[in-house]
C-alpha cells in the first residue's frame, strides 16, 4: 500500500500580482525544481497552521489563518508515495520573504510560470493560478 504524504502550500501574491516561487536546494529530493512555499503537515496540525509555521521557518514572515484562502489542491502519485497538497492564496503577511533554508526565491507572473521547471504535482496548478489572478 502506498503512503499518502500531506503537504500544505501557498501562493504568496504580491501587490503586483506576482507569485513567490522557491527553488529546491541541492541535496533535497527534486533539487533545482521550483515550487510553492510550504511543507509537510505534522500530526495534529491543520493545513493552515502548517503553513503559518512553515512560512515563519522557511521565509521568516508572519501570516495568519484568516489570510489564507483555499484555492485548489494537487493530488499526484510519485514512485514511492502519493502527494495530497492543498494550495492556499495569501496576499497579506508581515516581513519580507527571505530564504532561510538555502533555497532561491523569485517573484514570478503566472503567465511566466511554465518557464520554471516544477515538480509534476505543481504543474497542473499553473493554469488555475493564471485564470484566477
Amino acid at each position: 500500500m502506498m503512503k499518502t504524504v500531506l503537504v500544505s502550500a501557498v501562493a504568496l501574491i504580491d501587490s503586483d500580482g506576482r507569485v513567490l516561487l522557491a527553488q529546491r536546494p541541492e541535496g533535497k529530493s527534486m533539487a533545482g525544481l521550483w515550487e510553492f512555499p510550504g511543507g509537510k503537515i505534522e500530526a495534529g496540525e491543520t493545513p493552515e497552521a502548517a503553513l503559518v509555521r512553515e512560512l515563519h521557518e522557511e521565509l521568516g514572515i508572519e501570516t495568519w489563518n484568516s489570510c489564507l484562502a483555499p484555492l485548489t489542491f494537487a493530488s499526484h502519485t510519485y514512485d514511492d508515495f502519493h502527494l495530497l497538497m492543498p494550495l492556499f492564496a495569501c496576499r497579506k503577511w508581515n516581513g519580507v520573504p527571505m530564504p532561510k533554508e538555502g533555497q532561491t526565491l523569485k517573484w514570478v507572473r503566472a503567465a511566466e510560470m511554465r518557464d520554471y521547471p516544477m515538480p509534476p504535482a505543481d504543474v497542473p496548478i499553473i493554469p488555475i493560478l493564471r485564470d484566477w489572478l
